[in-house]
Parts: C-alpha cells; structure tokens; sequence
C-alpha cells in the first residue's frame, strides 16, 4: 500500500496533497461546499465505504478542513461544515472543473454569482460586476441538457438551483 506522506518532498503542493490528496477527499470537500453536512448523505452520493468515509472526515476534521459538531436532530451523529481553510478550497476545485471541461470532461454544473445570476468564467470570477465572488455568493446548478445519472437524496435535492455552503435540505 502506498504511504501517505511525501516526507522526502520540500514543497507546498506535497504538504497539500498529504491533507486533500487521497482518493474521495476532494469530492467530499465538493460536497460539503454544495452543503452535504451528514455523514449518511455523503454516503449515499458518493458510494465511498463507510470506513473510508469515516477516516476521510477524521482527517479533514484533524486538519482543520471541516468542522464536526453534534447533529441537534439526531442524538450520537455529527454535523460537517468546512472551515475557513476548507472554503479557501473553492478555487482549487473550480479551477480543477475548468481543467477538465478544457479536456473532454464536460462539468455537469454551473456556477453563477449569486447576485446578479452571471455565469462565472474559468476564473471564477463574475464577468458583469467585475469580481470574485465569494463562494457562498455562488449558486450551483445543473446544466441544461445534462442527464441525472443519480437518484440518491443528495443528487436529487442539487437538482434545484442552490447557493454553496448552503446546508443542503436532503429528504
């Protein structure tokens, strides 16, 4: 098995990668930004093994990428939200879905500042007022034409237009 260290590595990317780089991480990272907060519901939308999960999101609590708080609805289960750190990750992946619909993996969302409903360009940024928004400034939807390929709650519930970090109402 490989580690998951690159401790012979003197570089920044090398450090990011030990906390963001195993496989799922980002992809739960992105679903928290789409309001995912429940460790069922990142299961059930990302089909990852519980036991993966569960060390995923320990980790990314360990390093300060998410927070982990009692659920008030459900007594014994916890709550994820990203912290600071984990919403600075907002670029990363939106210039990782640019790199891909660059190269023959078309994005099944868009994203639009919120408060003018502009589309972002590649650089995140809103072409009509002239900035970066901030992620939670940002509405995710799917793009026209795409089929739906899940029918898990979470899936189901990102067909609606949705502000990111917005807690996700999953049914």
């Amino acid at each position: 098995m490989l580690g998951k260290d690159y401790e012979r590595q003197d570089c920044a990317i090398a450090r990011a990668l030990e906390v963001i780089g195993e496989r799922w991480t980002l992809l739960i990272v992105r679903d928290a930004l789409y309001g995912v907060r429940r460790f069922s519901d990142f299961h059930a939308h990302l089909d990852v093994p519980k036991a993966v999960l569960s060390d995923r999101l320990g980790g990314l609590v360990e390093h300060g990428i998410l927070e982990r708080r009692p659920d008030p609805e459900h007594a014994g289960r916890y709550l994820y939200e990203l912290t600071a750190a984990g919403r600075e990750l907002w670029p990363v992946l939106h210039a990782l879905v640019v790199w891909a619909d660059h190269n023959s993996f078309p994005n099944s969302r868009l994203f639009r500042h919120a408060a003018c409903g502009t589309e972002l360009d590649d650089a995140a940024e809103c072409p009509v007022c002239g900035i970066a928004p901030a992620v939670d400034d940002v509405v995710t939807e799917p793009r026209p034409g795409r089929g739906t390929y899940r029918s898990d709650p979470v899936a189901v519930a990102l067909r609606r237009p949705h502000r990111l970090l917005e807690p996700l109402a999953v049914e």
